[in-house]
């Protein structure tokens, strides 16, 4: 398992998410996050400004699509959004030289079909880049994952390894990654003459985690970089075991999607790869205790690129 710990201590209270906040805990934030990362401050490129589609231009903003999904995106009491996504977004704005905006939808789908209808310029994931996604929208691959699922430690479920979840119930996103890896981890078990993993697809993160909480589900699956943030700030509650290779799981390309029309996307894979030249990136990334997981650059439609 890989190290991601290290440099989140100062905000494992501002992680829990809205439907696991306490008052106490959302009492002790302020504070921690005056310790914070601060603000990027990037300089604009105006050759990439001037490339950008004119609707955009003319608005002043990237509107960006996310559902609640730590710590890529954490919803506050008062809705506002912290996380991955507000410092990278933020620092995209200004190479481009406009605002950015986010705002918060029910799950993958609605953000695919609200990019698709125009009221959105872009998803930040965490989503793998397909070739079937590619048909539709470009991708900029910004980091790689693997899957985890995490475990209440009150369950009554010995769950110590991804192969104990065989013939366990299963908490996942609909229609995400996590869902996918669940199916071949699923047949990794009949392989073993194990049963199948039962999987309940649910609309964001905190209903995974609430499903395996409330003991509806056995555990929940997600990225390995939420479930590291959801036992971070929760170790009392919770632990998580990984997925390897030998039961199905691959590493996951993990990628920005803007709509292919418009001619976004190429824009958007310049204005990443000025953030790892100028080292806000790796800022970033290694703020949230992301190093293991960074690429070595902003690849566009990698799916495309591979095959």
């Amino acid at each position: 398992m890989r190290n991601f710990r290290g440099h989140r201590r100062w905000r494992t209270c501002c992680t829990l998410t809205t439907a696991l906040v306490s008052a106490a805990a959302l009492a002790g934030c302020a504070a921690d996050e005056e310790e914070g990362v601060s603000k990027p401050s990037v300089p604009e490129v105006k050759a990439l400004h001037d490339a950008l589609p004119q609707s955009v231009k003319d608005a002043g903003v990237l509107r960006f699509a996310g559902d609640s999904h730590p710590p890529y995106r954490s919803v506050g009491a008062d809705g506002t959004v912290t996380g991955i996504d507000t410092d990278l977004q933020e620092a995209l704005g200004q190479v481009l030289g406009v605002r950015t905006e986010i705002k918060i939808v029910n799950n993958l789908p609605a953000a695919l079909q609200g990019m698709l209808s125009g009221r959105y310029n872009g998803f930040n994931g965490p989503v793998q880049a397909t070739a079937e996604r590619e048909r539709q929208f470009d991708t900029v691959t910004w980091m790689t994952s693997r899957t985890s699922y995490v475990v209440p430690r009150t369950g009554k479920a010995d769950i110590s390894s991804a192969a104990d979840l065989c013939g366990k119930q299963v908490a996942v996103v609909k229609a995400s990654i996590v869902e996918g890896q669940l199916e071949k981890l699923s047949k990794f078990c009949t392989g073993q003459g194990r049963p199948a993993t039962e999987s309940i697809g649910l609309d964001d993160t905190n209903a995974t985690l609430l499903a395996a909480q409330s003991g509806r589900a056995d555990a929940a699956g997600m990225t390995q970089a939420a479930a590291i943030d959801v036992t971070e700030s929760q170790s009392d509650k919770y632990e998580y075991v990984t997925q390897t290779e030998e039961q199905g799981a691959t590493t996951d390309n993990l990628a920005l999607l803007v709509p292919k029309e418009g001619g976004l996307g190429p824009v958007v894979q310049k204005a990443f790869q000025k953030l790892v030249d100028n080292g806000e990136y790796r800022r970033v990334m290694e703020h949230w205790g992301l190093k293991d997981v960074m690429v070595d650059r902003p690849v566009l439609n990698i799916a495309g690129e591979e095959s």
